[in-house]
């Protein structure tokens, strides 16, 4: 059995996009997930990128994904890695992939002088945490998540703008 993991390159998002939607169906959100592939290979290998990804293939079958961006911590004075997504196909779960991913996110922190890595994780998704627990995840738990989005944020937005 071969196994690589590797950074993501053009043609890849067609992949990557099937397994965002899958990740979204896992999570129970399918009907929000409008992703395209143009939307990613943009957002990927686009003159500007947004976001990286890294590629787990197993005799060269993509096995795994993950998503990532740079966020940037002030009171460190340098950038991080957000993990947006990590997701193993099922046929190939219960291998260690999703920890190896992790461990080469660790990698890419390490060698580009990144100070943290941070994700997020859905309450019920116990093996998940699991693996987070196992490899050292703290769980921030003095700090709450929040999101503005669809009509809230034209809302939001429309406030600066003023009376229209």
């Amino acid at each position: 059995m071969s196994e690589l993991i590797r950074r993501a390159r053009p043609g890849d998002e067609v992949e990557i996009t099937a397994m965002i939607r899958e990740l979204a169906e896992f999570e129970r959100a399918a009907d929000e997930c409008t992703v395209t592939e143009k939307q990613m290979h943009t957002a990927l290998f686009g003159d500007r990128p947004v976001a990286y990804a890294h590629m787990v293939e197993i005799d060269g079958q993509v096995a795994a994904t993950a998503v990532w961006f740079l966020n940037f911590s002030t009171w460190d004075g340098v950038a991080g890695l957000y993990l947006e997504d990590l997701y193993v196909r099922p046929a190939f779960r219960r291998r260690g992939l999703a920890r190896k991913l992790l461990s080469t996110l660790a990698g890419e922190c390490i060698e580009q002088g990144y100070t943290r890595m941070t994700w997020a994780v859905l309450n019920w998704n116990v093996n998940a945490i699991a693996l987070y627990d196992a490899v050292g995840g703290k769980p921030q738990t003095e700090w709450t998540t929040y999101r503005v989005s669809g009509p809230e944020l034209s809302s939001l937005a429309g406030e600066s703008r003023g009376p229209q």
